[in-house]
């Protein structure tokens, strides 16, 4: 995998039990937010499982779209696309109903000094949201970030720990997800509160801040010691799946991958694919923000992309010269502050 259209390819290909779970599920998908970093190929993924197994749904992404070739390879893909601010209300309003949402519209860095705006988006849209689609079945994207830390020899944190968020980022994402289960109990909307650590594409994640830095001869350093990652596809695909597990009041399921992933062992992987040494700062916290995804692993089966698999791609990508995002994750964040 060594292009952006491989890459976009292998995102999009559904599996089986995707098409099996969609084909139950009555109705169009409307995506809040289809122009951000998951957005787009979620959208490809839901609209190559609508074709593929021959199913009467309608795919549309809302973005404000300031991108204009990303929309038009959105429609190439065969998803209609809105240009919306979803913060002006008068916008959102005129937006179509739909049976299913995806939200996945936020915002988290630059939140540092910008406060304000990632509250509005975070918490207060929310709230215009659910009650714009209380009808609808809606899948709200949060983060594990809500999250305490805890030890790295715990298997991370299940969906019955308690939220402690650090910082204002994680705090507004608390926000968001007790707005929307507000009008979940208000309106008897049901939802899925999707909680993700750290996805993958080729072109931004945990592992590809790794491999630059290898690449380019930087320390790493080992603060956040572990973290937990999974394939965007796997993501994508299970966001789209909880849609069948709506219920009122809202299901929270973790999503990430199975393993606790050690920093240093990542980057000694990635450093003997790449020919390189590597070199770290730091030790070890006794703590990390770790996510135990268990329950979405019961719901949807394993991730069918491994850790080793990212591991030889992310490597294979940063060595062929492959085009990058500069969408850092700040992993490494132990103050919350983004």
């Amino acid at each position: 995998m060594k292009t952006v259209a491989g890459l976009e390819a292998k995102l999009a290909e559904p599996s089986e039990q995707l098409i099996a779970d969609l084909s139950t599920i009555e109705g169009d998908i409307l995506i809040l937010g289809v122009g951000g970093k998951m957005g787009p190929s979620l959208a490809r993924l839901a609209a190559n499982a609508v074709r593929e197994g021959g199913l009467n749904k309608r795919i549309i992404g809302v973005s404000r779209f300031s991108n204009a070739d990303a929309r038009r390879e959105l429609e190439e893909a065969g998803i209609e696309t809105i240009s919306c601010d979803l913060l002006n209300d008068e916008q959102l309003q005129k937006l179509p109903d739909a049976a299913n949402v995806i939200y996945m519209a936020g915002n988290k860095f630059g939140t540092t000094g910008r406060e304000y705006f990632t509250w509005a988006m975070n918490s207060y849209l929310p709230g215009r949201v659910a009650e714009k689609y209380k009808n609808s079945k809606i899948v709200v994207f949060s983060s594990g970030n809500v999250y305490p830390f805890s030890p790295v020899g715990s298997g991370g944190v299940n969906e019955a720990v308690s939220p402690e968020p650090l910082g204002e980022y994680a705090q507004s994402c608390l926000g968001r997800e007790r707005v929307f289960e507000y009008f979940s109990h208000q309106n008897g909307t049901p939802m899925t509160i999707y909680r993700l650590n750290y996805a993958i594409d080729m072109r931004y994640g945990v592992l590809l801040e790794l491999a630059k830095s290898i690449n380019e001869d930087r320390p790493i350093n080992l603060a956040m010691g572990h973290a937990n990652v999974i394939w965007q596809g796997d993501a994508n695909e299970m966001a789209l799946r909880c849609l069948k597990h709506c219920s009122n009041p809202p299901e929270i399921i973790n999503i990430t991958g199975p393993e606790t992933m050690s920093i240093r062992w990542a980057a000694e992987e990635l450093a003997k694919r790449m020919g390189k040494e590597v070199n770290f700062t730091g030790t070890e916290s006794e703590t990390a923000l770790l996510n135990n995804a268990t329950k979405s692993h019961q719901l949807f089966g394993y991730p069918k992309v491994s850790l080793l698999q990212m591991i030889d791609w992310t490597a294979e990508w940063i060595q062929s010269g492959g085009d990058t995002w500069n969408k850092p994750t700040h992993f490494q964040e132990r103050k919350g502050k983004f």
